[in-house]
């Protein structure tokens, strides 16, 4: 499963300004927000299977010292925008989340078709791709539409590494198999069956994160060699077969 997710804010939130030049009026850069802190966001159904998310301050810290991030449109490697190691991207933390500004070379077609889309509000968002470093995971309990009460999963991310910033056209949706992946491991790391069985019954996929427990005396029966990795693989199909909706 892939460890890259994305993540997206709509423009009104990033807050995004072109700068423009006082004389000829030509664009020449802007500024926005591509994270926003402390702010919880839904990934999934956290009701279901899925989590509720949220950013801590300083997640940024290490990746905007140590990393050389891009900026892109539609998260396209081919349509860079500005790059931190050419001076032209600079990022930064405030009291926000995570501060974009970029330098806009006309000299790029696709860069002045991004000016335009930006202009005529084509482009409806900002987004970022990260890999999460640090993460820490609790339940949290909420209050549905109903007033009645729930239990959720809440991931705090301490730390990332940033791999670029995008203006978007589409919000990217939330890529299922990291979610999954997400949680799982979380799951798992708690040793949590209650939690793990819960959500399993709405995605069977989870049930290949789940550790077998150990045999514990010599008194109970002898197991015969592979039957806790028998067990894990049948879970693992089941999951698979559930997934792609394959006969069983």
């Amino acid at each position: 499963m892939r460890t890259e997710e994305r993540r997206d804010l709509t423009l009104a939130t990033a807050g995004l300004q072109v700068r423009a030049d006082e004389e000829s009026g030509a664009a020449t850069g802007f500024v926005g927000h591509a994270a926003v802190f402390s702010s919880r966001t839904a990934i999934g159904n956290p009701l279901t299977w899925g989590f509720y998310e949220e950013i801590a301050p300083g997640a940024f810290t290490k990746t905007i010292s140590e990393g050389d991030a891009r900026m892109l449109v539609d998260h396209d490697t081919r349509m860079v925008v500005s790059r931190v190691s050419a001076g032209s991207l600079r990022l930064a933390q405030d009291a926000i989340g995570l501060a974009v500004e970029a330098d806009l070379d006309s000299d790029l077609s696709y860069v002045r078709d991004l000016v335009v889309n930006l202009r005529n509000r084509n482009i409806t968002g900002m987004s970022f791709g990260f890999r999460v470093v640090k993460d820490d995971w609790e339940p949290v309990e909420i209050e549905t539409v109903d007033g009645a009460k729930a239990e959720a999963e809440l991931r705090i991310i301490r730390e990332v590494q940033l791999y670029e910033v995008s203006a978007v056209t589409f919000p990217a949706y939330e890529d299922t198999d990291a979610g999954l992946r997400s949680v799982g491991v979380a799951l798992a790391a708690r040793g949590d069956a209650a939690a793990f069985d819960r959500r399993a019954a709405y995605r069977p996929e989870l049930l290949s994160f789940r550790r077998e427990p150990a045999e514990t005396t010599r008194d109970s029966d002898e197991t015969q060699p592979g039957e806790t990795t028998g067990v894990r693989q049948a879970l693992r199909m089941e999951a698979l077969a559930a997934r792609y909706r394959l006969a069983r």
